[in-house]
């Protein structure tokens, strides 16, 4: 089974698809029609922007979206999955290029869940952390110790961890983690505190968004993130894609899954091309990955 990985934020990179627009009509077409749906020219802030300009969420979710949809839709016959997951944000492309969400519908949901996750940021400030060198289980335990709010945000692979929550909160956590025997346990340049429960107010606004949105069958099985599991039902789909938003991305488990069920390479779509293959190798070095 062929499984094609959708990266989310932080897979960004200065200049990301220039080359696409430049050379094909299909991306150029893609482009101008999602500068009019976002009503600003994205394009010009993907090929000409800074990192900083890049970093904000409302500029980096609907660009890393449009990378990978573009890069999907690029591939022609190609893009062939058998099964489709994507990392946090990442899971709007797997359901955008399998068929679920029309290409407008997506960039909408998108564009509304990064304006929503900068409201929540702003109205009450969080941080992550990347946790590296400790078991899942040890970090969890650390965090649980902590009254302030901090979470497990992203199982990314084995031996790293990120967490989520208040700032307050994730400095106690970053310490305890060190004294616990982190190999690295650092603060993260992220907007706020995403997958916590910091993120409800966000949580919110997008279900009403999602509920409002046509979700058909996909093409092929998506694993979300919500549960790590295969689904194809537009309403479980629905429901987990609003669990998400305040929800632990179990990417871990998720690979963990796919693996035992059968995918046997792995090609990661859009993005810098290494985020999610770096993951997939620290779950399996024999899978076979590339990037699209």
């Amino acid at each position: 089974m062929k499984a094609f990985v959708f990266p989310g934020q932080a897979s960004q990179f200065e200049g990301m698809g220039k080359d696409l627009y430049q050379n094909s009509q299909v991306a150029k077409d893609l482009f101008e029609e999602a500068n009019e749906l976002l009503g600003f020219k994205i394009s010009d802030i993907m090929f000409n922007g800074t990192k900083e300009d890049l970093k904000q969420t409302k500029v980096t979710q609907p660009a890393v979206f449009l990378h990978s949809f573009i890069k999907a839709r690029m591939a022609g016959e190609d893009f062939d999955p058998q099964a489709v997951a994507g990392h946090s944000l990442g899971e709007f492309s797997a359901l955008a290029t399998a068929g679920s969400l029309n290409f407008e519908d997506a960039l909408n949901l998108v564009h509304k869940r990064a304006l929503a996750m900068q409201k929540a940021c702003e109205a009450q400030p969080g941080t992550m952390a990347a946790v590296l060198g400790l078991e899942d289980e040890q970090v969890e335990e650390i965090c649980n110790g902590i009254e302030d709010i901090v979470v497990a945000a992203n199982y990314n692979c084995p031996g790293q961890l990120v967490i989520s929550g208040s700032v307050s909160g994730i400095d106690q956590a970053v310490h305890l983690c060190k004294e616990a025997g982190a190999r690295r346990a650092l603060v993260l340049e992220v907007g706020g505190a995403f997958h916590s429960p910091l993120m409800e107010p966000a949580k919110e606004e997008l279900a009403k968004a999602i509920e409002e949105t046509a979700i058909g069958r996909p093409i092929c099985p998506i694993y979300q993130n919500y549960n790590a599991k295969a689904e194809t039902e537009p309403e479980n789909i629905k429901s987990n894609l609003i669990a998400q938003l305040t929800s632990p991305v179990l990417w871990t488990q998720t690979m963990h899954n796919m693996i035992a069920d059968g995918c046997k390479e792995f090609i990661e779509v859009g993005g810098n091309g290494k985020t999610i293959r770096g993951f997939i190798k620290r779950v399996n070095r024999e899978i076979p990955t590339e990037a699209l």
